[in-house]
């Protein structure tokens, strides 16, 4: 099934109770209130919800997810997958019990996958802890510059200086 729609998602994960893991949700909420977001872009702080959020993604044409991406990367790297490189996620690359592959199967399977872009963080901790480690929080500011770029591109538009 092919879903007829002009709605970007851009859908902050993670868990804030794990330290670095929840860099996806804060990152989604710190650019909820950055200026520069393009206007009609649906920005979720989907936090562990995983399933759940099937319904707010699924007349998405366009969706970009923030999470925190364990590839073996120095902590706090920027960290881009699309197309193919997500269908290499394995739950081990992902640090949620019900990770973003997950969801993307599961979308993919209920209708056509939209076009998926992930923009993450290599974390440096996923204990237990309310705070980012100063290497991923230095490192959010990077991820919302690139996650502007991504969605001013696919508009064909500059982006403001911040």
């Amino acid at each position: 099934m092919t879903i007829a729609s002009n709605k970007t998602v851009v859908l902050g994960l993670g868990n804030i109770l794990h330290s670095d893991d929840g860099v996806g949700a804060r990152a989604a909420e710190r650019l909820k209130s950055d200026a520069r977001l393009p206007d009609n872009i649906t920005v979720i702080e989907g936090g562990t919800l995983g399933l759940e959020l099937l319904p707010d993604l699924w007349d998405c044409s366009d969706l970009l997810v923030l999470d925190a991406v364990d590839v073996g990367a120095t902590p706090g790297t920027v960290v881009r997958l699309s197309g193919e490189q997500l269908h290499t996620l394995s739950g081990s690359a992902n640090v949620h019990q019900l990770g973003v592959d997950d969801l993307l199967v599961a979308l993919r399977l209920a209708r056509q996958l939209p076009p998926v872009l992930l923009l993450g963080i290599q974390p440096e901790s996923t204990d237990w802890g309310c705070t980012l480690s100063p290497t991923v929080e230095a490192a959010i500011p990077s991820l919302i510059e690139t996650a502007l770029a991504e969605l001013y591109a696919r508009r064909r538009v500059v982006v403001a200086p911040p």
